[in-house]
C-alpha cells in the first residue's frame, strides 16, 4: 500500500512540517440500531498535542473478528509511537493483514494529518472536484416491478447512476425493463463472479450488451482476468474486474481485461491504495467510480474526498440514507443528486459523535503509550 505523492498537491512548507507521534489508537466495534447493516470498525488515533484522526469500514459476519483482532494484536501496538511523516509512511504498517481493518487505520492516519496541517483531505490526496454527483446502488429484489420501483425512487432522489444485481436467469429482462423505462440512466451490472464462459452466459453477457449498460461488474471468477479481457473484446461497454490490490490492478490494465474501476476503500485497504489505484486506471483512459465503507459516515466522507479526483468520471455511491442516524456533522447527505466536497474544514472535514458511537459500540479497545 504505497504511493508516489510527488505529483498530488502538498506544498514544500506542508511537506516540512512533521506530525507528532501517535499516542493512543482506540477501536470501536458498532452495528447500527435494531441490527440494520454490517458491522463497522471505527479507529480512532490521538496525537500527543489532541488532534485526531477517524477512519471506518464495514467487516460483514465472519471478517469482523480477524480484522478486530489484526488492529488489536498487530496494527494498534505498531502505530504507537510510530515516527512518520506522511500517512503513505503508515501503510506498511497496515499492509499484508486484514484488508477491512487497514482501510479503517489508513483512513484515519489521513484524516489526522490533514487536521494537523488545516487541510481538506480532498486537496491532500490532489481531488480536484468542489460536488460528487452521486449514484445508488438497488438492494437485490426478484421482482421486477419492484426493481424499477426503486431505480425510479433513486432517479428521483437525483442519482444518475444505478447499480444493479444480476445472476444467471435475472440478468436480461431486469436491465431490458430498466433501459426502456430511464434510457439516459447510467447503468451498472454488478454481476458477482456468477457467470462462465459457457455459450449460454456469454450470449447473456453480450446481449446485455445492446442495453447499453456503462459497465458490467465482476462476471467472472475474480483470479480470471483472461476471461475479462476476452469478453472485453466482444463487447462494446466497459468491462469492470474486481480489483483488491494494484498488482491485480497492473495485470488487468497489461491484459486489458476491462476500462471501469470500482474503487472500494475496504476492498483496496484504504485511500492511499486507491489513490494509487485510481491514478493507474486513469492513466489508462478507464471510466472510475468511488463507494463508502459502512453506516455511520465517516467511511462515506472519505469516499466524498476519493471522489473529488480527476479521474473519478462516473457517479459515485458516497451519501447516507437520507432517513438514516446521523453519526458525522454535517451529513453526508444528496442534495438532488449531489454532495458537496468539504473544503473549508481541515481532513474529513466532519465532527465525528464520539459520544453517541461508544454508546452503540458492542466492543472497544485503548491503546496507548
Amino acid at each position: 500500500m504505497g504511493g508516489d505523492t510527488s505529483d498530488h498537491d502538498v506544498s514544500d512548507h506542508e511537506r516540512a512540517i512533521r506530525v507528532p507521534r501517535i499516542h493512543g489508537c482506540d477501536a470501536f466495534r458498532v452495528r447500527m440500531p435494531r441490527g440494520r447493516r454490517p458491522e463497522s470498525i471505527l479507529v480512532r488515533l490521538a496525537e500527543d498535542d489532541g488532534a485526531v484522526g477517524w477512519g471506518e469500514a464495514a467487516v460483514p459476519g465472519a471478517a469482523a473478528e480477524p480484522a478486530w483482532a489484526d488492529i488489536e494484536k498487530r496494527m494498534g501496538p505498531a502505530l504507537i509511537g510510530l515516527d512518520w511523516d506522511r500517512p503513505e509512511d503508515v501503510s506498511a504498517t497496515a499492509d499484508l493483514g486484514a484488508r477491512d481493518a487497514a482501510a479503517a487505520v489508513d483512513v484515519a492516519c489521513w484524516d489526522l494529518w490533514c487536521r494537523a496541517r488545516g487541510l481538506p483531505l480532498a486537496h491532500a490526496l490532489g481531488g480536484t472536484r468542489t460536488s460528487i454527483v452521486t449514484g445508488s446502488r438497488i438492494a437485490p429484489e426478484p421482482v421486477l416491478e419492484t426493481v424499477t420501483g426503486r431505480v425510479n425512487q433513486a432517479i428521483g432522489a437525483g442519482h444518475t447512476r444505478v447499480t444493479l444485481d444480476i445472476r444467471p436467469g435475472w440478468d436480461i429482462e431486469p436491465v431490458r425493463a430498466i433501459r426502456h423505462a430511464y434510457p439516459a440512466l447510467a447503468l451498472v451490472a454488478d454481476a458477482g463472479h456468477a457467470y462462465t464462459e459457457s455459450p449460454e452466459h456469454l450470449a447473456v453477457l453480450e446481449g446485455l450488451d445492446s442495453y447499453g449498460p456503462v459497465a458490467i461488474e465482476r462476471p467472472f471468477a475474480a483470479e480470471d482476468l483472461a476471461a475479462h479481457a476476452r469478453l472485453q473484446q466482444r463487447v462494446g461497454m466497459a468491462i469492470a474486474p474486481h480489483v483488491g490490490d494494484l498488482d491485480t490492478l497492473d495485470a488487468a490494465l497489461s491484459l486489458e481485461a476491462g476500462r471501469a474501476l470500482h474503487l472500494r476503500l475496504d476492498r483496496l485497504g484504504g485511500l492511499t491504495a486507491a489513490r494509487s489505484a485510481h491514478d493507474l486506471a486513469y492513466a489508462a483512459g478507464w471510466d472510475v467510480w468511488c463507494s463508502g465503507s459502512g453506516a455511520f459516515g465517516i467511511g462515506q466522507a472519505a469516499a466524498v474526498a476519493l471522489a473529488a479526483l480527476p479521474g473519478c468520471t462516473l457517479p459515485s455511491d458516497v451519501s447516507d440514507p437520507a432517513r438514516g442516524p446521523v453519526f458525522v456533522t454535517p451529513p453526508v447527505r444528496s442534495s438532488g443528486g449531489v454532495v458537496g466536497v468539504p473544503l473549508t474544514q481541515p481532513g474529513l472535514g466532519h465532527e465525528i459523535d464520539e459520544e453517541r458511537i461508544g454508546r452503540l459500540a458492542t466492543r472497544r479497545m485503548r491503546l496507548s503509550a
